[in-house]
Protein backbone atom coordinates (compact mmCIF):
# COMPACT_ATOMS: atom_id res chain seq x y z
CA UNK A 1 0.00 0.00 0.00
CA UNK A 2 1.55 3.18 -0.80
CA UNK A 3 2.53 5.33 2.17
CA UNK A 4 3.82 9.08 2.68
CA UNK A 5 7.03 9.48 4.24
CA UNK A 6 7.79 12.77 5.24
CA UNK A 7 11.80 14.05 5.92
CA UNK A 8 12.93 16.84 8.12
CA UNK A 9 16.35 17.32 6.77
CA UNK A 10 17.74 17.58 3.31
CA UNK A 11 21.34 17.52 3.45
CA UNK A 12 23.51 14.22 3.68
CA UNK A 13 21.22 11.49 5.07
CA UNK A 14 17.39 12.74 4.19
CA UNK A 15 18.34 12.83 0.51
CA UNK A 16 19.63 9.02 0.98
CA UNK A 17 17.16 7.79 2.32
CA UNK A 18 14.06 9.34 0.16
CA UNK A 19 15.84 8.31 -2.84
CA UNK A 20 16.41 4.55 -1.23
CA UNK A 21 12.41 4.38 -0.24
CA UNK A 22 11.66 5.84 -3.69
CA UNK A 23 13.66 3.34 -5.49
CA UNK A 24 11.75 0.33 -3.67
CA UNK A 25 8.21 2.02 -3.73
CA UNK A 26 7.65 4.44 -6.37
CA UNK A 27 4.33 4.28 -5.80
CA UNK A 28 4.55 6.18 -2.52
CA UNK A 29 5.13 9.97 -2.01
CA UNK A 30 7.66 11.44 -0.37
CA UNK A 31 7.79 14.94 1.20
CA UNK A 32 11.58 16.22 2.00
CA UNK A 33 11.55 19.34 4.12
CA UNK A 34 14.81 21.92 5.02
CA UNK A 35 15.28 25.36 6.20
CA UNK A 36 18.24 26.00 3.87
CA UNK A 37 17.85 27.84 0.47
CA UNK A 38 20.31 24.92 -0.74
CA UNK A 39 19.68 21.04 -0.28
CA UNK A 40 21.85 17.48 -0.58
CA UNK A 41 25.30 19.00 -0.95
CA UNK A 42 28.75 17.77 0.73
CA UNK A 43 29.71 19.69 3.44
CA UNK A 44 32.72 18.06 4.23
CA UNK A 45 33.77 19.47 1.11
CA UNK A 46 33.74 23.56 2.29
CA UNK A 47 37.44 23.93 3.06
CA UNK A 48 38.33 22.61 -0.23
CA UNK A 49 35.93 25.37 -1.94
CA UNK A 50 37.38 28.04 0.28
CA UNK A 51 41.00 26.99 -0.51
CA UNK A 52 40.00 26.85 -4.16
CA UNK A 53 40.53 23.52 -5.33
CA UNK A 54 36.96 23.08 -5.51
CA UNK A 55 36.77 26.50 -8.14
CA UNK A 56 32.48 26.54 -7.66
CA UNK A 57 30.43 26.32 -5.31
CA UNK A 58 27.79 24.28 -6.75
CA UNK A 59 29.94 21.19 -7.38
CA UNK A 60 29.59 20.55 -3.94
CA UNK A 61 25.55 20.22 -4.65
CA UNK A 62 26.41 18.25 -8.10
CA UNK A 63 25.97 14.60 -9.03
CA UNK A 64 29.28 13.03 -10.24
CA UNK A 65 27.15 13.79 -13.72
CA UNK A 66 27.33 17.49 -13.38
CA UNK A 67 23.33 17.80 -12.22
CA UNK A 68 22.54 20.61 -9.03
CA UNK A 69 20.87 18.46 -6.72
CA UNK A 70 18.17 21.50 -6.35
CA UNK A 71 14.39 21.01 -5.55
CA UNK A 72 14.04 20.38 -9.26
CA UNK A 73 16.96 17.64 -9.71
CA UNK A 74 14.61 15.98 -6.79
CA UNK A 75 11.29 16.13 -8.72
CA UNK A 76 11.95 15.16 -12.07
CA UNK A 77 14.40 12.71 -11.53
CA UNK A 78 13.73 11.56 -8.60
CA UNK A 79 10.46 11.79 -8.44
CA UNK A 80 10.68 13.39 -4.52
CA UNK A 81 8.79 16.42 -3.42
CA UNK A 82 11.81 18.61 -1.95
CA UNK A 83 11.02 21.85 -0.22
CA UNK A 84 13.93 24.19 0.37
CA UNK A 85 13.84 27.26 2.79
CA UNK A 86 10.72 25.44 5.18
CA UNK A 87 11.27 24.84 8.65
CA UNK A 88 9.56 22.58 10.38
CA UNK A 89 8.37 23.87 13.67
CA UNK A 90 6.01 21.03 14.96
CA UNK A 91 5.39 16.89 15.23
CA UNK A 92 2.11 16.02 16.54
CA UNK A 93 2.81 11.90 16.99
CA UNK A 94 -0.72 11.53 17.77
CA UNK A 95 -2.04 13.01 14.72
CA UNK A 96 0.69 12.03 13.00
CA UNK A 97 1.23 15.41 11.21
CA UNK A 98 4.03 18.09 11.37
CA UNK A 99 3.79 21.58 10.58
CA UNK A 100 6.05 23.09 8.52
CA UNK A 101 6.43 26.78 7.92
CA UNK A 102 7.39 28.37 4.37
CA UNK A 103 10.49 30.86 5.59
CA UNK A 104 10.16 33.42 2.48
CA UNK A 105 6.35 33.99 3.21
CA UNK A 106 5.86 32.60 6.79
CA UNK A 107 2.86 30.40 4.98
CA UNK A 108 2.08 27.78 7.48
CA UNK A 109 0.80 24.22 6.49
CA UNK A 110 0.02 21.02 8.18
CA UNK A 111 1.23 17.49 6.53
CA UNK A 112 0.50 14.04 7.13
CA UNK A 113 2.72 11.27 7.43
CA UNK A 114 2.71 7.32 7.36
CA UNK A 115 6.62 7.61 8.25
CA UNK A 116 8.71 10.79 9.47
CA UNK A 117 12.37 10.41 9.09
CA UNK A 118 14.13 13.10 11.20
CA UNK A 119 17.48 13.94 9.62
CA UNK A 120 17.98 17.53 11.08
CA UNK A 121 21.76 16.88 11.34
CA UNK A 122 23.81 19.46 14.09
CA UNK A 123 24.36 22.86 14.62
CA UNK A 124 28.06 24.96 15.78
CA UNK A 125 28.79 24.61 19.21
CA UNK A 126 28.88 28.06 20.41
CA UNK A 127 31.43 29.63 22.68
CA UNK A 128 30.09 31.47 25.80
CA UNK A 129 32.01 34.38 25.32
CA UNK A 130 31.32 37.76 24.00
CA UNK A 131 32.50 39.02 20.14
CA UNK A 132 30.98 35.63 18.08
CA UNK A 133 28.47 38.48 16.67
CA UNK A 134 30.81 41.18 15.14
CA UNK A 135 31.47 41.19 11.54
CA UNK A 136 34.34 38.49 10.34
CA UNK A 137 33.40 35.80 12.84
CA UNK A 138 32.39 32.42 11.03
CA UNK A 139 31.17 29.14 11.58
CA UNK A 140 31.93 26.48 8.71
CA UNK A 141 28.22 25.30 8.39
CA UNK A 142 26.31 25.84 5.23
CA UNK A 143 27.44 26.45 1.52
CA UNK A 144 26.19 30.26 2.27
CA UNK A 145 28.93 30.40 5.06
CA UNK A 146 31.48 29.46 2.64
CA UNK A 147 30.54 32.05 0.32
CA UNK A 148 31.01 34.38 2.44
CA UNK A 149 34.35 33.51 3.90
CA UNK A 150 35.78 32.82 0.16
CA UNK A 151 34.41 36.59 -0.63
CA UNK A 152 36.15 37.93 2.39
CA UNK A 153 38.94 36.91 1.76
CA UNK A 154 39.23 36.98 -2.53
CA UNK A 155 38.36 41.20 -1.64
CA UNK A 156 41.79 41.17 -0.37
CA UNK A 157 40.90 42.98 2.93
CA UNK A 158 42.21 39.75 5.33
CA UNK A 159 45.53 39.26 5.80
CA UNK A 160 45.46 37.21 9.40
CA UNK A 161 43.08 34.58 10.29
CA UNK A 162 42.51 32.86 13.87
CA UNK A 163 41.24 29.48 13.89
CA UNK A 164 39.56 28.45 17.33
CA UNK A 165 39.74 24.57 17.58
CA UNK A 166 42.08 22.29 16.09
CA UNK A 167 39.84 19.33 15.16
CA UNK A 168 39.17 18.14 11.50
CA UNK A 169 37.52 21.20 10.03
CA UNK A 170 39.61 24.10 11.92
CA UNK A 171 43.17 22.32 10.52
CA UNK A 172 41.67 22.15 7.22
CA UNK A 173 40.71 25.16 6.98
CA UNK A 174 43.90 26.17 8.06
CA UNK A 175 45.35 24.47 5.38
CA UNK A 176 43.54 26.07 2.91
CA UNK A 177 44.13 29.98 4.43
CA UNK A 178 47.69 28.97 4.51
CA UNK A 179 48.56 27.01 1.37
CA UNK A 180 46.06 29.21 -1.28
CA UNK A 181 45.77 31.98 0.00
CA UNK A 182 49.27 32.03 1.72
CA UNK A 183 47.38 34.30 5.01
CA UNK A 184 49.18 34.69 8.54
CA UNK A 185 47.12 31.55 10.02
CA UNK A 186 46.84 31.25 14.02
CA UNK A 187 44.86 27.98 15.61
CA UNK A 188 44.34 28.38 18.94
CA UNK A 189 43.75 25.19 21.39
CA UNK A 190 42.16 24.58 24.61
CA UNK A 191 43.99 21.41 24.57
CA UNK A 192 47.50 21.00 25.09
CA UNK A 193 47.78 18.85 21.43
CA UNK A 194 46.28 19.55 18.11
CA UNK A 195 43.21 16.66 16.91
CA UNK A 196 42.88 16.15 20.79
CA UNK A 197 40.97 13.07 21.59
CA UNK A 198 41.59 11.46 18.03
CA UNK A 199 45.14 10.93 18.25
CA UNK A 200 48.15 10.17 20.87
CA UNK A 201 50.52 12.97 22.04
CA UNK A 202 53.15 11.00 19.52
CA UNK A 203 51.01 11.86 16.47
CA UNK A 204 49.51 14.96 17.51
CA UNK A 205 53.02 16.66 17.67
CA UNK A 206 54.12 15.35 14.05
CA UNK A 207 51.05 16.64 12.78
CA UNK A 208 51.81 19.91 14.07
CA UNK A 209 55.12 20.41 13.52
CA UNK A 210 54.78 19.55 9.81
CA UNK A 211 52.31 22.42 9.88
CA UNK A 212 54.21 24.62 11.71
CA UNK A 213 56.69 24.23 8.51
CA UNK A 214 54.37 25.32 6.39
CA UNK A 215 53.55 28.59 8.43
CA UNK A 216 50.62 27.44 10.63
CA UNK A 217 51.17 28.67 14.25
CA UNK A 218 49.59 27.29 17.16
CA UNK A 219 48.31 28.56 20.69
CA UNK A 220 48.40 25.52 22.57
CA UNK A 221 46.73 24.67 26.63
CA UNK A 222 44.68 28.37 25.93
CA UNK A 223 41.47 29.32 26.76
CA UNK A 224 39.73 31.81 24.55
CA UNK A 225 37.64 34.49 26.75
CA UNK A 226 36.45 37.09 24.10
CA UNK A 227 36.78 38.32 20.46
CA UNK A 228 37.23 42.17 20.04
CA UNK A 229 36.65 44.85 17.33
CA UNK A 230 34.81 48.11 16.46
CA UNK A 231 32.12 46.64 13.85
CA UNK A 232 34.27 44.00 13.06
CA UNK A 233 36.40 41.40 14.45
CA UNK A 234 39.88 42.70 15.43
CA UNK A 235 41.71 40.37 17.55
CA UNK A 236 41.16 37.37 19.86
CA UNK A 237 41.61 37.58 23.32
CA UNK A 238 42.84 34.53 25.18
CA UNK A 239 43.90 33.64 29.09
CA UNK A 240 47.26 34.35 27.82
CA UNK A 241 47.48 37.28 25.53
CA UNK A 242 46.20 38.14 22.13
CA UNK A 243 45.99 37.70 18.78
CA UNK A 244 45.03 39.74 15.65
CA UNK A 245 43.10 38.63 12.96
CA UNK A 246 40.78 39.99 10.31
CA UNK A 247 38.71 36.80 10.32
CA UNK A 248 37.98 34.36 12.90
CA UNK A 249 36.86 30.52 12.34
CA UNK A 250 35.27 29.24 14.80
CA UNK A 251 35.45 25.29 15.01
CA UNK A 252 34.96 24.00 18.66
CA UNK A 253 32.82 21.14 17.40
CA UNK A 254 29.22 20.44 17.31
CA UNK A 255 25.82 19.38 18.80
CA UNK A 256 22.92 17.54 17.72
CA UNK A 257 19.36 19.11 16.66
CA UNK A 258 17.38 17.11 18.79
CA UNK A 259 14.51 20.03 20.14
CA UNK A 260 12.24 19.03 17.56
CA UNK A 261 12.49 15.22 18.38
CA UNK A 262 12.54 16.15 22.68
CA UNK A 263 9.80 18.47 21.97
CA UNK A 264 7.72 15.95 20.86
CA UNK A 265 8.49 13.47 23.33
CA UNK A 266 10.89 11.16 21.57
CA UNK A 267 13.52 9.49 23.70
CA UNK A 268 16.60 12.11 23.88
CA UNK A 269 20.40 11.22 25.41
CA UNK A 270 21.80 13.24 28.07
CA UNK A 271 24.37 14.31 25.98
CA UNK A 272 21.68 15.43 23.36
CA UNK A 273 21.48 12.71 20.63
CA UNK A 274 18.07 10.98 19.09
CA UNK A 275 18.13 7.23 20.55
CA UNK A 276 17.52 4.80 17.76
CA UNK A 277 17.65 1.10 17.84
CA UNK A 278 19.77 -0.81 15.05
CA UNK A 279 16.41 -0.30 12.53
CA UNK A 280 16.92 3.46 13.25
CA UNK A 281 13.86 3.50 14.70
CA UNK A 282 13.31 6.42 17.62
CA UNK A 283 11.29 5.56 20.88
CA UNK A 284 8.16 6.22 17.84
CA UNK A 285 8.29 3.06 15.75
CA UNK A 286 6.71 5.03 13.13
CA UNK A 287 9.53 7.63 12.95
CA UNK A 288 13.24 7.09 12.19
CA UNK A 289 16.31 9.53 12.62
CA UNK A 290 19.92 8.95 11.56
CA UNK A 291 22.95 11.41 10.72
CA UNK A 292 24.38 14.34 12.71
CA UNK A 293 21.34 14.03 15.07
CA UNK A 294 21.70 10.78 16.62
CA UNK A 295 23.85 8.96 19.06
CA UNK A 296 25.27 5.24 17.63
CA UNK A 297 26.59 2.19 19.33
CA UNK A 298 30.95 2.03 19.74
CA UNK A 299 31.30 -1.34 18.97
CA UNK A 300 34.66 -1.04 20.68
CA UNK A 301 33.27 0.25 24.19
CA UNK A 302 29.84 -0.88 23.57
CA UNK A 303 28.66 2.03 25.26
CA UNK A 304 26.81 5.22 22.97
CA UNK A 305 29.01 7.97 21.36
CA UNK A 306 28.15 10.65 18.85
CA UNK A 307 30.23 10.42 15.75
CA UNK A 308 28.57 13.30 13.47
CA UNK A 309 30.29 12.49 9.96
CA UNK A 310 28.72 12.51 6.24
CA UNK A 311 29.64 9.13 5.52
CA UNK A 312 27.78 7.78 8.16
CA UNK A 313 24.84 9.56 7.32
CA UNK A 314 24.62 8.42 4.04
CA UNK A 315 25.15 4.49 5.18
CA UNK A 316 22.46 5.23 7.61
CA UNK A 317 19.91 6.40 5.01
CA UNK A 318 20.13 3.72 2.99
CA UNK A 319 19.11 1.34 5.69
CA UNK A 320 16.13 3.86 6.53
CA UNK A 321 15.14 3.63 2.79
CA UNK A 322 15.22 0.03 3.12
CA UNK A 323 12.94 -0.01 6.56
CA UNK A 324 10.69 2.66 5.10
CA UNK A 325 10.00 0.42 2.51
CA UNK A 326 9.34 -2.78 5.10
CA UNK A 327 13.04 -4.32 5.16
CA UNK A 328 14.89 -5.33 8.24
CA UNK A 329 18.63 -3.55 7.70
CA UNK A 330 20.26 -2.75 10.16
CA UNK A 331 22.69 -0.46 11.37
CA UNK A 332 24.97 -2.35 14.07
CA UNK A 333 27.13 0.98 15.66
CA UNK A 334 30.77 2.34 14.04
CA UNK A 335 34.31 1.96 15.74
CA UNK A 336 34.88 5.67 14.42
CA UNK A 337 37.33 5.96 11.67
CA UNK A 338 38.05 9.23 10.51
CA UNK A 339 41.06 10.49 8.13
CA UNK A 340 42.32 14.51 7.33
CA UNK A 341 44.64 15.84 4.81
CA UNK A 342 47.03 18.56 6.74
CA UNK A 343 49.40 19.75 3.48
CA UNK A 344 51.28 16.78 2.58
CA UNK A 345 50.60 15.04 5.62
CA UNK A 346 47.71 12.78 6.00
CA UNK A 347 46.35 11.76 9.15
CA UNK A 348 43.86 8.80 10.20
CA UNK A 349 42.29 6.43 12.72
CA UNK A 350 40.13 3.64 13.76
CA UNK A 351 38.78 2.69 17.18
CA UNK A 352 40.58 4.13 20.46
CA UNK A 353 43.26 6.13 21.32
CA UNK A 354 45.79 4.76 24.42
CA UNK A 355 43.71 7.56 26.18
CA UNK A 356 40.67 7.42 25.14
CA UNK A 357 41.19 3.23 26.06
CA UNK A 358 42.19 3.47 29.42
CA UNK A 359 38.87 6.45 30.12
CA UNK A 360 36.89 3.66 29.06
CA UNK A 361 38.13 1.13 31.65
CA UNK A 362 40.71 -0.83 29.58
CA UNK A 363 43.68 -1.43 30.79
CA UNK A 364 45.98 -0.93 27.25
CA UNK A 365 49.20 -0.08 26.12
CA UNK A 366 49.79 1.94 22.79
CA UNK A 367 52.93 0.84 20.53
CA UNK A 368 54.50 3.14 18.00
CA UNK A 369 56.38 2.69 15.05
CA UNK A 370 57.90 4.97 12.44
CA UNK A 371 59.18 3.28 9.13
CA UNK A 372 58.96 3.25 5.39
CA UNK A 373 55.53 2.72 3.92
CA UNK A 374 57.17 0.41 1.31
CA UNK A 375 59.83 -1.88 0.00
CA UNK A 376 63.33 0.54 1.39
CA UNK A 377 64.96 -0.18 -1.77
CA UNK A 378 62.28 1.30 -4.07
CA UNK A 379 62.83 4.93 -4.74
CA UNK A 380 59.43 6.45 -4.03
CA UNK A 381 58.72 5.65 -0.41
CA UNK A 382 58.17 7.75 2.53
CA UNK A 383 58.15 7.54 6.25
CA UNK A 384 54.68 6.55 7.83
CA UNK A 385 53.51 6.00 12.08
CA UNK A 386 51.35 4.74 13.35
CA UNK A 387 50.40 3.63 16.53
CA UNK A 388 48.30 0.52 17.76
CA UNK A 389 45.78 0.26 21.15
CA UNK A 390 45.72 -2.82 22.22
CA UNK A 391 44.64 -4.48 26.07
CA UNK A 392 47.02 -6.45 28.03
CA UNK A 393 45.71 -9.36 29.29
CA UNK A 394 43.31 -10.14 25.89
CA UNK A 395 45.98 -8.70 23.67
CA UNK A 396 43.11 -7.27 22.26
CA UNK A 397 43.25 -4.58 19.72
CA UNK A 398 41.59 -1.17 20.65
CA UNK A 399 42.52 1.00 17.85
CA UNK A 400 45.18 2.35 15.28
CA UNK A 401 46.20 5.88 14.39
CA UNK A 402 48.87 6.99 12.14
CA UNK A 403 50.29 9.68 10.04
CA UNK A 404 52.06 9.65 6.60
CA UNK A 405 53.67 11.94 3.89
CA UNK A 406 51.91 8.78 1.96
CA UNK A 407 47.79 9.18 3.16
CA UNK A 408 46.40 6.90 0.42
CA UNK A 409 48.85 4.15 1.88
CA UNK A 410 48.21 5.38 5.27
CA UNK A 411 44.38 4.70 4.57
CA UNK A 412 44.47 1.29 3.48
CA UNK A 413 46.14 0.43 6.73
CA UNK A 414 43.87 2.36 8.99
CA UNK A 415 40.61 0.21 7.10
CA UNK A 416 42.09 -2.79 7.43
CA UNK A 417 42.08 -2.74 11.07
CA UNK A 418 38.55 -0.61 10.88
CA UNK A 419 37.39 -3.64 9.43
CA UNK A 420 38.34 -6.21 11.88
CA UNK A 421 37.61 -3.78 14.98
CA UNK A 422 33.68 -5.22 15.29
CA UNK A 423 35.40 -8.48 15.72
CA UNK A 424 37.44 -8.13 18.26
CA UNK A 425 40.50 -8.69 16.30
CA UNK A 426 43.61 -9.73 18.61
CA UNK A 427 47.33 -8.46 18.20
CA UNK A 428 48.08 -11.87 16.34
CA UNK A 429 45.25 -11.52 14.03
CA UNK A 430 46.68 -7.65 13.06
CA UNK A 431 50.41 -9.23 13.24
CA UNK A 432 48.91 -12.27 10.24
CA UNK A 433 46.68 -10.17 8.37
CA UNK A 434 46.68 -10.73 4.33
CA UNK A 435 47.97 -7.63 2.76
CA UNK A 436 48.64 -6.86 -1.49
CA UNK A 437 52.14 -6.61 -1.41
CA UNK A 438 54.30 -5.51 -4.44
CA UNK A 439 57.83 -2.99 -3.53
CA UNK A 440 55.94 0.30 -5.13
CA UNK A 441 52.79 -0.48 -2.72
CA UNK A 442 54.41 -2.17 0.32
CA UNK A 443 57.24 -3.83 1.92
CA UNK A 444 57.31 -7.70 2.66
CA UNK A 445 56.57 -7.51 6.23
CA UNK A 446 54.26 -4.87 6.06
CA UNK A 447 54.26 -2.20 8.41
CA UNK A 448 51.01 -3.33 10.11
CA UNK A 449 52.10 -6.54 10.17
CA UNK A 450 55.13 -4.66 11.92
CA UNK A 451 53.29 -3.01 14.16
CA UNK A 452 51.63 -5.18 15.60
CA UNK A 453 54.76 -8.04 16.17
CA UNK A 454 55.99 -4.77 18.16
CA UNK A 455 52.80 -4.93 20.21
CA UNK A 456 52.95 -8.58 20.54
CA UNK A 457 56.71 -8.17 21.80
CA UNK A 458 55.76 -5.81 24.61
CA UNK A 459 53.11 -7.45 25.83
CA UNK A 460 54.89 -10.37 25.97
CA UNK A 461 57.65 -8.27 28.04
CA UNK A 462 60.10 -8.70 25.63
CA UNK A 463 60.70 -5.21 24.60
CA UNK A 464 60.48 -2.31 27.02
CA UNK A 465 59.58 1.04 24.48
CA UNK A 466 59.26 4.98 25.59
CA UNK A 467 57.34 6.74 22.93
CA UNK A 468 59.16 9.84 21.68
CA UNK A 469 57.28 12.35 23.69
CA UNK A 470 58.77 10.25 26.85
CA UNK A 471 61.98 10.61 25.19
CA UNK A 472 61.69 14.14 24.74
CA UNK A 473 60.73 14.71 28.54
CA UNK A 474 64.07 12.59 29.48
CA UNK A 475 66.44 14.47 27.31
CA UNK A 476 65.17 18.06 28.29
CA UNK A 477 65.44 17.05 31.63
CA UNK A 478 68.86 17.22 32.88
CA UNK A 479 68.69 15.62 36.05
CA UNK A 480 67.56 12.00 34.13
CA UNK A 481 71.26 10.91 34.14
CA UNK A 482 69.65 9.19 31.02
CA UNK A 483 72.98 7.23 28.71
CA UNK A 484 71.59 7.22 25.37
CA UNK A 485 73.21 4.47 22.93
CA UNK A 486 72.31 5.21 19.61
CA UNK A 487 72.63 1.65 17.58
CA UNK A 488 73.24 3.06 14.48
CA UNK A 489 76.27 2.93 12.03
CA UNK A 490 79.08 5.16 12.93
CA UNK A 491 77.84 7.71 9.97
CA UNK A 492 74.46 8.73 11.51
CA UNK A 493 75.21 8.07 15.01
CA UNK A 494 79.18 9.30 15.58
CA UNK A 495 78.58 13.16 14.89
CA UNK A 496 76.08 12.95 17.79
CA UNK A 497 78.21 11.02 20.04
CA UNK A 498 80.99 14.56 19.69
CA UNK A 499 78.23 16.94 19.61
CA UNK A 500 76.92 15.16 22.70
CA UNK A 501 79.61 13.26 24.38
CA UNK A 502 78.20 12.79 27.97
CA UNK A 503 74.97 11.79 27.37
CA UNK A 504 75.03 10.55 23.36
CA UNK A 505 77.34 7.45 22.81
CA UNK A 506 77.45 4.79 19.65
CA UNK A 507 77.46 1.52 19.81
CA UNK A 508 76.28 0.10 16.12
CA UNK A 509 74.17 -2.72 17.62
CA UNK A 510 76.17 -5.11 15.53
CA UNK A 511 78.95 -4.43 17.79
CA UNK A 512 77.07 -4.45 21.32
CA UNK A 513 77.98 -7.91 22.17
CA UNK A 514 81.72 -7.26 22.10
CA UNK A 515 81.18 -4.00 23.33
CA UNK A 516 78.79 -4.70 26.50
CA UNK A 517 81.07 -3.10 28.80
CA UNK A 518 80.91 -0.02 27.43
CA UNK A 519 76.88 0.09 28.72
CA UNK A 520 76.56 0.92 32.47
CA UNK A 521 74.58 -0.83 35.22
CA UNK A 522 73.85 2.37 37.66
CA UNK A 523 72.30 3.97 34.76
CA UNK A 524 68.97 4.23 32.89
CA UNK A 525 69.86 3.48 29.11
CA UNK A 526 67.87 4.67 26.47
CA UNK A 527 68.67 2.31 22.77
CA UNK A 528 67.81 4.46 19.28
CA UNK A 529 68.17 3.49 16.06
CA UNK A 530 66.65 4.81 13.22
CA UNK A 531 63.46 3.20 13.23
CA UNK A 532 63.13 0.72 16.44
CA UNK A 533 64.33 -2.24 15.33
CA UNK A 534 67.47 -2.63 15.59
CA UNK A 535 67.46 -0.65 19.31
CA UNK A 536 65.36 -3.57 20.03
CA UNK A 537 67.78 -5.99 18.75
CA UNK A 538 70.45 -4.06 21.53
CA UNK A 539 67.23 -4.41 23.87
CA UNK A 540 67.18 -8.15 24.10
CA UNK A 541 71.15 -8.71 23.94
CA UNK A 542 71.53 -6.20 27.11
CA UNK A 543 68.37 -7.75 28.57
CA UNK A 544 70.29 -10.94 28.07
CA UNK A 545 73.63 -9.65 29.38
CA UNK A 546 71.65 -8.98 33.06
CA UNK A 547 70.87 -5.10 32.35
CA UNK A 548 67.28 -3.92 34.04
CA UNK A 549 67.36 0.00 33.54
CA UNK A 550 66.74 -0.39 29.64
CA UNK A 551 64.28 0.93 27.07
CA UNK A 552 64.28 1.63 23.20
CA UNK A 553 62.35 4.71 21.63
CA UNK A 554 59.66 3.44 19.42
CA UNK A 555 59.81 4.69 16.31
CA UNK A 556 63.96 5.30 16.54
CA UNK A 557 64.93 8.62 15.04
CA UNK A 558 62.26 8.99 12.45
CA UNK A 559 59.90 9.20 15.04
CA UNK A 560 62.42 12.22 16.81
CA UNK A 561 62.86 13.92 13.39
CA UNK A 562 59.18 13.69 12.27
CA UNK A 563 57.90 15.18 16.00
CA UNK A 564 60.41 17.98 15.74
CA UNK A 565 62.63 17.39 19.02
CA UNK A 566 65.74 19.05 18.75
CA UNK A 567 68.89 16.72 19.17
Amino acid sequence: MPQQVVIIGGVALGPKAACRFKRLEPESNVIMLDRSPRISYGGCGIPYYVSGEVSDITGLQSTAFHMVRDPAFFRDVKDVDARNETEVTAIDRTAKTVTARHLPTGREEVIPYDKLVMATGSSPRRLPIAGLDLAGVHTVDSLEAAESIKASVAAGGVGSVAIIGSGFIGLEMAVAFADMWGLDVTVIELFDQILPGVTGPALSTMARKHMEEKGVAFRLSEQVARIEGQGKVERVVTDKGAIEADLVIVSVGVVPNSGLAKAAGIAVSERGGVIVDEYMRTSDPDIYAGGDCVEVKNLVTGQPMYLPLGSMANRQGRIIGDNLAGGSSTFAGVVGSWCVKLFELGAAGTGLTLAGAKRAGFDAVATHITAVDRAHFYPEHGLMSLELVAERGTRRVLGLQGVSVMGDALIGKINTVAAMLPYRPAVSDVSNVEVAYSPPFAAAMDILNTVANAADNILAGQNKGISVTEFAALWDDAASGIHIIDCRENPQGGPLEEKYPARWHNIPQGQLRQRVSEVPKDKPVVLMCNTGARSYEALVTLTDAGFTQVVSVEGGMAAVKAAGIDV
